[in-house]
Parts: C-alpha cells; structure tokens; sequence
C-alpha cells in the first residue's frame, strides 16, 4: 500500500498520470496488430488507449469493469480516438468474474488485469473509498448492486467484523477496532469511521505513524464489499481457457493478498503445463515513475505466456 495514502489506485488520470507500470504492461502483453485482447479493469481506459493504438482494423479489444461510472468515460475516451483503421471495441459492464460470458469458443492473444481502486472512484467523496474527504460509506465498485460498507460496518456482528479486518486488511488490532466501531454505532460516513478507528488504533511506533491509523480497515472493508479476492481468484482460474497458444497474462496487484493470489495461480499453471512465466519475480515502478505518481510504489506486475 502506498506510503502516506490511504487506498492503492490504479491510475491517476484524474490527476494526469499515467496507469501504474504502462509500458511494461503492454511490452508484455506483446499487442499484435490483428490480435484480440482483453483489459479485464478497463477503468478509466488508460490501459486500453495504448492497446487500441497498436491494434489495426482486424484487431478487437473487449474491455470489462463493474463500475458503469468508469466504463462511461472510457467508452467516450476510446471512442475520441476513432480513426480509419480502428479496431472492434466492446466495452462491458461486468465483473472480471464473469470473464467468460459470452465468449464462446472465443481465444485471446492477451489478457491484462490491473487490480485495485481506480482513480474516479478513489477522488469521488460521495462513492466513499477514502477518507480523505467525508462522504458515504459506500465503497461498491458496482454501486447497482450489493451490500455497501455502511451496512458491513454497522450489521454484523462484532466477531465476523474482526475477522474481516483481520483477514482482509491484515490489521493486527482487528478485534480492538471491531469493539470500538460496535460500540460507536450507527456509523454512517467515512470520517465518522476514520475517526472511530483512529481513536481505537492508534500508532505505536514510528513505521505505523507512516500511514493513517484507518488504512488497513478501509482497504479490508472495500475487498469485503466488492468481493475483490473471490472475483480474482475465478479470473485467474477461467485465464487458461480464454488465452490462445502464445497468449499473455499480465496482472497488476497493489497489496501482498492480491499478489500471493497471483503468484500461487501461476505457479499452479505452470506446474499444469498452462504456463510459462515471463517473470522470475514481480517487476514493481521506477523510481521516475513512484516520483510522478507515489501510489505505484506498492504495484507489482507479473507475467506468464500461454502454452
């Protein structure tokens, strides 16, 4: 997790960055001009502009994300891009969950997933991701379905409610912050739940004071709510059956749960002759690159090729 904030992002268009590890991701997902892709996280379409440059007129990308709002924006932002010899766009909201729907007998050249908080959702206050401005306790990726983290934080019970933290923030004083956000119920707003768990958790040395007290909570609600671990996990299983001989997987992660999930699925393809890994380890940002955007300090890419 980034030094200093408080969810990973996966861009920073919103503030004029590029995504996270662009070039490297698209040097490895080896974009040819006729082939057929898929950016499984299409955001705000900042990965999937540099993958539609480099396709011609036979070439297709299909992009999917659970988040309408995002998907708006790409679909206007890929469309401004029109040209002659464009490729086939189809642009769907779904989850990466979902990754097989519809395909058919459909095979890719290349399949990427940059995990994690896009930048519309992180500086929107009202979609509640962060606590750096006071808005809902939202944080659904689909705001058209599921539970919101308002309705986590304030219905179940106090023992689930450690657990998930525990689990899915990897926050050591789960059970304390569990007890102190029960006792303070109803809670309804992000500084409302920051505050509760800053009070509950404060830091004891100088490497906890580096980021907010309510970090971990937050990041352990949100996967909660959007299912962000299961849904990786069937992306990753449904991978082989989608790519061509020769296809490229490239998965950005921005925490260690998403990475070991990464890591492990790979490692299991290789061993079932699904893969061949074009990374011995994760390749991670420059220092360039953390400079003009510090989020990308927690980011790690891994590759593998289809056999």
């Amino acid at each position: 997790m980034a030094e200093g904030s408080d969810i990973p992002e996966r861009g920073g268009l919103g503030r004029g960055h590029v995504p996270v590890l662009l070039q490297e991701a698209i040097e490895f997902l080896a974009v040819k001009s006729a082939g057929v892709y898929i950016d499984a996280t299409v955001g705000l379409g900042g990965h999937s502009s540099e993958i539609v440059r480099r396709l011609g007129r036979t070439g297709r990308l299909i992009g999917l994300d659970k988040d309408a709002a995002a998907l708006a924006i790409a679909r206007a932002r890929l469309s401004a891009e029109d040209r002659p010899d464009s490729p086939e766009l189809t642009l769907l909201h779904r989850s990466f969950a979902e990754l097989r729907r519809g395909l058919g007998a459909l095979k890719v050249d290349g399949l990427l997933a940059d995990i994690g908080v896009s930048s519309l959702q992180l500086n929107q206050a009202e979609r509640g991701f962060s606590f750096q401005a006071d808005g809902p306790l939202d944080m659904r990726m689909n705001t058209e379905s599921g539970r919101t983290a308002e309705q986590v934080v304030n219905q179940i019970d106090e023992v689930t409610l450690a657990n998930l933290i525990y689990e899915f923030g990897e926050e050591r004083r789960s059970r304390r912050i569990a007890r102190a956000i029960v006792r303070s119920r109803p809670i309804r707003t992000t500084v409302e739940l920051a505050d509760v768990v800053s009070a509950a958790a404060r830091p004891m040395n100088q490497a906890e004071r580096r980021i907010h007290p309510a970090t971990k909570t937050f990041q352990a609600l949100r996967i909660f709510v959007n299912r962000e671990l299961e849904d990786l996990r069937e992306l990753l299983y449904a991978a082989p059956a989608v790519l061509k001989p020769g296809g490229r997987l490239v998965v950005i992660s921005f925490h260690s749960l998403e990475d070991r999930i990464v890591k492990d699925a790979l490692r299991e393809g290789v061993k079932q002759g699904h893969y061949r890994l074009l990374l011995k380890r994760p390749m991670t940002a420059g220092q360039e690159e953390i400079e003009r955007n510090p989020r990308s300090r927690s980011a790690k890419l891994r590759a593998a090729e289809r056999l």
